[in-house]
């Protein structure tokens, strides 16, 4: 299927690893020029070499910067102010209990994870409007909708991604942009991997036994009965950000592998 991406200018924020990188080298794939953000230009660049060695004509740049920063959020919209792509990846967890999450935590969390998408697209957000057409898509998580007991400060931010992109499109009547949510569910990407090996070593099991546990344990509701892979998420996103995707918007779009239960 030809998802029209071609020539399309997207701006995946956090896009060196995990679910991030895997929505940029679907979005290269499908032909849209990508622009891969991380914090280093090594890690920036690594990631470059890796599409362009599996695609050898995609066309990808890269932006090194910490998307979670007002000064970097606005180099990048000078540099590249024709973005008609935009995915809010960026995000960070840590399960910790609530009575020991600091007030400096809560702000950091809401800082990256929400407050980077909401810098990123009000800058871009008049652009596409005025061009009648572009994409914006935040990356949130089932957990905005079952808040983890774990890491409440991190399910809050999810919950907040959802009102926001919600908000969005209602100012998006009429036109052809759009602002969708994506909500994975637990999925295998670099830093999830690396926990799960972490605690599975700490709990002398393997990685196949601690993932059983998980889900019978803490993801009981799970249809799936495994981690997801970061392209499961991906070609889901890679679709919402296609001009065949022009029908969906203000939606909260779920690739949970069913945790949730809810119908709506």
């Amino acid at each position: 299927m030809d998802l029209e991406l071609g020539n399309k200018l997207a701006l995946v924020s956090g896009s060196t690893a995990g679910i991030g990188f895997a929505i940029a080298q679907g979005l290269a794939r499908e032909g849209a020029r990508v622009l891969v953000n991380g914090r280093t230009e090594e890690r920036v660049n690594a990631a470059i070499v890796t599409i362009k060695q599996k695609y050898p004509a995609a066309s990808v740049e890269g932006f090194a910067g910490d998307l979670s920063l007002a000064k970097a959020a606005d180099e990048v919209i000078g540099r590249f102010p024709d973005i008609e792509i935009l995915v809010n990846n960026l995000s960070i967890f840590e399960p910790k209990p609530f009575t020991e999450i600091p007030d400096d935590d809560w702000r950091r969390f809401f800082e990256v994870n929400v407050l980077s998408g909401v810098r990123l697209s009000r800058g871009l957000l008049p652009r596409m409007l005025k061009r009648d057409w572009g994409r914006i898509v935040f990356i949130s998580s089932e957990s905005a909708l079952q808040i983890p007991a774990e890491m409440i400060h991190y399910g809050m931010t999810k919950t907040a991604q959802l009102a926001v992109a919600r908000g969005l499109a209602e100012l998006t009547v009429g036109t052809g942009v759009t602002v969708n949510s994506v909500l994975p569910g637990p999925t295998a990407s670099e830093g999830v991997t690396d926990f799960v090996s972490k605690l599975a070593k700490d709990n002398n099991q393997t990685v196949e036994e601690f993932e059983k546990l998980f889900f019978e344990k803490v993801r009981p509701s799970s249809l799936l009965k495994r981690f997801a892979s970061c392209e499961e998420v991906a070609n889901l996103v890679v679709y919402v950000c296609s001009p065949l995707a022009s029908a969906t918007n203000g939606a909260a779009l779920r690739v949970d592998g069913g945790v949730v239960r809810a119908i709506v």
